[in-house]
């Protein structure tokens, strides 16, 4: 077993420092704040059923990717759980946010409100133009869809636990209901 990277201390991150970290090491550079998440499989299922969903309808000069480094700025290189791209940088990282189309987020245990909420700023500040946040927690899972206001904040356009359509980016069906049954296979106690 490897030990854990002993990362520099401080108290402030910028993008210059990010070269001081271990290649392999998944980050996110939040306000200034490095973010070292430590998804769950249900998280990690999820991305992917998302990621498989957005590609079925997806345009050509588009392509759809999971946790990939988007370049904000200085103090900010998030990396959304699922994203949307122009495919020019399929061979790219991190990508300039103002490539990315849409943004998802998929709560899990490790994420705070806080980190959610910070992210969305950034986010809507860097404008992307859509935003979704698929919340497994909750009893029932819940799919929140966000769009870009004239004042570079996000509006929630729907919320739901049933079956999610939009035409942002294009149409998309994401049978929520679908998700909570896995969810709960997937956590049912099993042999050991």
């Amino acid at each position: 077993m490897t030990a854990a990277p002993i990362l520099p201390e401080r108290h402030e991150w910028t993008i210059d420092d990010l070269g001081e970290l271990p290649k392999d090491l998944p980050y996110e550079l939040i306000n200034g704040r490095l973010i070292v998440p430590s998804p769950t499989a249900v998280h990690q299922e999820f991305c992917v059923e998302l990621l498989l969903t957005l590609r079925v309808n997806c345009p050509p000069e588009y392509l759809v990717s999971i946790d990939l480094s988007m370049r904000v700025d200085r103090r900010n290189e998030p990396r959304p759980d699922v994203v949307v791209i122009r495919r020019k940088h399929a061979g790219r990282s991190p990508v300039p946010v103002e490539d990315a189309l849409l943004a998802v987020e998929v709560v899990s245990p490790t994420s705070s409100f806080r980190d959610m909420y910070d992210k969305a700023k950034v986010y809507a500040h860097a404008g992307v133009r859509s935003y979704w946040v698929v919340d497994p927690l909750q009893e029932r899972v819940t799919l929140t869809e966000y769009t870009l206001g004239a004042n570079r904040e996000y509006e929630q356009i729907a919320h739901t636990e049933d079956l999610f359509v939009t035409e942002r980016p294009w149409k998309v069906s994401v049978d929520l209901p679908a998700l909570t049954s896995r969810k709960i296979d997937l956590l049912a106690p099993g042999e050991e």
